[in-house]
């Protein structure tokens, strides 16, 4: 059998987005049922890393670079808020 490059490589990025949405739906879960904030804020960190990767398995399907500038500029506010977060944890704690 003779394998086709452009199937072979729509059925790879379909299933590692079916992974990461699994992957987002579990995150999501967590961040639900999580007993405390520390769970909670892993879990929140988890999903926005994994729509960053979403986004990159997008771009490669679509063959558009703008968007890997909106993965970019998501994974900046994602570490920001997750240094935030800890700061937060940090001196809540003091108290």
């Amino acid at each position: 059998m003779i394998w086709d490059g452009a199937v072979v490589h729509a059925t790879i990025l379909l299933v590692v987005l079916a992974m990461l949405m699994i992957g987002m739906g579990l995150a999501f879960v967590r961040l639900v049922i999580g007993p405390s904030t520390p769970d909670r804020i892993v879990a929140l960190d988890l999903a926005s890393v994994l729509a960053v990767g979403i986004i990159a398995v997008y771009d490669i399907s679509e063959q558009q670079p703008i968007f890997l500038d909106a993965a970019i500029v998501l994974a900046l506010i994602s570490f920001l808020g997750t240094v935030a977060f800890a700061y937060y944890i940090e001196k809540g704690t003091a108290r």
